[in-house]
C-alpha cells in the first residue's frame, strides 16, 4: 500500500469549505495549504507593547550605572510567526489527498514475495472480516477488532502464530490453504481468440508509403489481416502451446476455432438470445495449439472479406463463452464502428445517452467474463465511433487493454495485447479501515470497501480515495494513528488459491499542517486520471471537471514550495489534455 499523503487527513470535507483555526480538543476544518514552509521552530509572538507618556526633554539622562556595560546595537525583535489564514496566495485543499494506491500487479506475484511468512488460514473479525495482524492485541484470549471494535474468541496457538511472530507496525502475510491435485492448471493451456470485424466500414482505405517510396492504400481489413499474422507468428515462436481461435462479425457471427474444423455460422434470431449464443460458443470444438493449428488459422485470416452490418455484442458474446473454459484467457475485439443488429446494439440510441438495455447487456457480460476469468482488450480505430462508452466497460472491469489504433499501430497493439501475461484470475481486494473512515465514490458508505477486480496482468494499479466522518474526527485526532488493511484473494495462474494479507498503521493531521513533502504526486495523479476517466465513461463530465480543476490547483500549490520533478510533470501535462477534452464533450453535449 502506497499512501499519496503521508498522514491521515481527518478535517477534509466534499464540499472543500472550512474554518480557520486547528485544535485537538475540537477540530475545525481547515483546509489550507501554506505556501512557503518554515524552517526550525516556531518563533514566539511579540509580547504586548505597553503604553508610556512620553519623557519631557528638559530633564537630563539618567547616569548609567559603572557596573552597565554600554548599551550596544539595539536588536530586532524577532519576525512574527505567519497566520495561516492570512498568507499571501493561500489555497484551500478542494482535493482530496486521503487516497492509497494498490500494485495489484506486483501484490499477486507471489514469486516476488519468497521472503514473506506464510501461514494456512488468518483468523478472521466475526463483524467486519478484519484479520488478526500485528497491530491486534488480546487479552484473555479476547481479540478486540482494532477495526470495528468486535470482541473476538482467540486460542493460544493462533494468538501466538498470528502475534508474536510479527510484532510491529506492519505486516504482510501469505496464507496458502491444502490444494488438491484437480485444483492444478497447465500454465500454457490458455486461448486467445481474435474477434475481428468484417462489416462494410472496414473497406475504408488510408494512405501509407510503400516500400518503394510510393504512396499506396490499405483498407482497415487489410492493416487488421497483416496485424494477425504478425501476432500469429509472435506467438508460434514464445508461446507455441498457447491457443487460437478466430471469430468474426458483420450482419452474422462466423465461429471458425483454429481454422481445423467446419465454421458455425449464427444469423438471425440467434443473435438475439443470449443464452443460445453462450452454450454455442462452450460447446465449440477445443481448439489445439497454435503450434499445430498456425497454417490452417492465418488460411483463414487471407481469405475473410468485408461486407454487411455489424453484430457486434453477439460476436464478443460467443468469444468470451470460448474463451471461458480457460481461465486466464483474452478476448481481442478489432472493430471500426458501432454495433447496429442483434444484441447489444446502439445504431437506435443517440450517442450521448444510451439505450438503458445497451449498458445492460455490455456490463453482464463483462461481469460473466471476470467470473470466467477471461480479459478483454478492445482496439478501434482512429476517428471511428464505436461507443467506447458502453464497450470500454469490457475492457475496464475484466483488466484488458482500450487502445484507438491507426493502421501502423495496429499491429503492435494487438500484438502486445496477446502476449500479456495473465498473474493472477478471481482477484478480489478488500480495503478495511477503522470505524468512522469512509470511501467516497464507492456504493459502501462504511469503513470496508470491496473491489472485485477479476483478472490481472503486469502493472495493474488501482486507487482508492477515503475520509473521516465528521462525527469522528475529534476521536481520531486524538488516537494519534488509524489502521488499515489490504486483502487480496486470488488465485494463481497455476490455479493455487492465495489470500494476502497487508496491514500497517498511518499517523493523522489536520489541513493545516500539510507540506508539499508529506505528499506523493504520482499517486495523486494515478487516481486523478483513474476517477476522471470513470467519471467521464458516467458521462459526469462536470464533476470530472471539478476533480481536474481541484488536482491542478494542488499541483501549482506544491510547485510553489518544491521542484517538480520530472516524473510528476507527465500528470500535470495529463491533466491539462485532459481539461480540454472534457470542455470538448461539455460543449458537444449542449449543442
Amino acid at each position: 500500500m502506497e499512501f499519496a499523503c503521508s498522514h491521515v487527513v481527518c478535517n477534509w470535507s466534499p464540499g472543500g469549505t472550512a474554518s480557520i483555526g486547528v485544535s485537538l480538543i475540537e477540530p475545525l476544518y481547515d483546509n489550507t495549504v501554506t505556501v512557503k514552509q518554515q524552517e526550525g521552530p516556531v518563533p514566539p509572538p511579540l509580547p504586548p507593547r505597553r503604553l508610556r507618556k512620553p519623557r519631557p526633554t528638559s530633564l537630563p539622562l539618567p547616569p548609567l550605572p559603572s557596573s552597565q556595560p554600554p548599551l550596544g546595537p539595539r536588536s530586532l525583535p524577532p519576525p512574527v510567526p505567519p497566520r495561516l489564514d492570512k498568507l499571501e496566495g493561500e489555497s484551500r485543499l478542494r482535493a482530496n489527498v486521503n487516497v492509497v494506491s494498490l500494485s495489484i500487479g506486483k501484490l499477486v506475484d507471489i514469486s516476488q514475495a519468497a521472503g514473506l511468512e506464510s501461514f494456512q488460514n488468518p483468523e478472521i473479525c466475526g463483524k467486519c472480516s478484519a484479520a488478526l495482524s500485528c497491530l491486534s492485541s488480546t487479552q484473555k484470549n479476547v481479540w478486540m477488532c482494532e477495526f470495528c471494535g468486535c470482541e473476538n474468541s482467540v486460542n493460544d496457538n493462533v494468538k501466538r502464530v498470528c502475534v508474536g511472530q510479527r510484532a510491529g507496525v506492519h505486516s504482510d502475510d501469505l496464507y496458502l490453504p491444502n490444494q488438491s491435485d484437480d485444483d492444478y492448471q497447465n500454465l500454457e493451456d490458455t486461448l486467445v481468440v481474435f474477434c475481428v470485424d468484417i462489416s462494410g466500414s472496414m473497406s475504408v482505405t488510408t494512405e501509407v508509403t510503400s516500400s518503394s517510396g510510393s504512396p499506396a492504400y490499405i483498407s482497415r481489413l487489410e492493416g487488421i489481416q497483416d496485424a494477425l499474422q504478425r501476432a500469429l507468428s509472435s506467438l508460434l515462436q514464445q508461446f507455441p502451446h498457447r491457443r487460437v481461435a478466430l471469430v468474426t462479425f458483420n450482419d452474422e457471427v462466423v465461429i471458425y476455432g483454429d481454422g481445423t474444423s467446419t465454421p458455425l455460422t449464427l444469423r438471425d434470431w440467434a443473435l438475439v438470445d443470449y443464452d443460445h449464443i453462450w452454450q454455442q460458443g462452450v460447446d465449440y470444438s477445443i481448439p489445439h495449439c497454435i503450434a499445430e493449428t498456425y497454417h490452417q488459422t492465418i488460411q483463414r485470416i487471407k481469405e475473410l472479406r468485408e461486407h454487411g452490418a455489424t453484430c457486434l455484442g453477439p460476436a464478443a458474446l460467443a468469444s468470451v463463452a470460448m474463451a471461458s473454459r480457460y481461465p486466464g484467457s483474452k478476448v481481442i475485439l478489432c472493430t471500426d464502428g458501432r454495433a447496429n443488429i442483434g444484441l447489444g446494439e446502439m445504431e437506435l440510441t443517440p450517442s450521448l445517452s444510451s439505450s438503458p438495455l445497451t449498458p445492460y447487456f455490455y456490463r453482464k457480460l463483462a461481469q460473466q467474463a471476470v467470473e470466467s476469468g477471461v480479459i478483454i482488450s478492445v482496439m478501434t480505430f482512429e476517428g471511428t465511433d464505436c461507443r467506447l462508452a458502453d464497450i470500454g466497460r469490457l475492457s475496464d472491469t475484466t483488466g484488458g487493454r482500450v487502445n484507438m489504433v491507426s493502421i501502423g499501430t495496429v499491429a503492435t497493439e494487438i500484438q502486445s495485447a496477446s502476449i500479456d501475461n495473465v498473474l493472477a484470475t478471481g482477484v478480489t481486494a478488500t480495503l478495511l479501515a477503522a470505524d468512522g473512515v469512509y470511501f467516497p465514490y464507492e456504493d459502501e458508505n462504511n469503513h470496508k470497501v470491496v473491489r472485485k477486480i477479476g483478472n490481472v496482468t503486469k502493472g495493474l494499479e488501482i486507487t482508492i480515495q477515503f475520509a473521516v466522518k465528521q462525527e469522528f474526527m475529534e476521536g481520531f485526532l486524538q488516537k494519534d494513528t488509524l489502521p488499515f488493511q489490504l486483502q487480496l484473494s486470488f488465485k494463481t495462474r497455476d490455479q493455487q488459491r492465495v489470500t494476502r494479507i497487508i496491514t500497517e498503521q498511518r499517523p493523522v493531521t489536520t489541513c493545516s499542517r500539510i507540506w508539499a513533502g508529506n505528499l506523493n504526486t504520482a499517486v495523486l495523479g494515478v487516481h486523478c486520471a483513474q476517477l476522471c476517466a470513470s467519471l467521464t465513461m458516467e458521462g459526469r463530465v462536470q464533476e470530472a471537471q471539478m476533480q481536474l480543476k481541484a488536482q491542478q490547483d494542488l499541483l501549482n500549490q506544491i510547485s510553489k514550495q518544491r521542484p517538480i520533478q520530472k516524473e510528476e510533470s507527465i500528470y500535470g501535462n495529463w491533466m491539462d489534455t485532459m481539461t480540454t477534452i472534457c470542455g470538448d464533450i461539455t460543449t458537444e453535449s449542449q449543442v
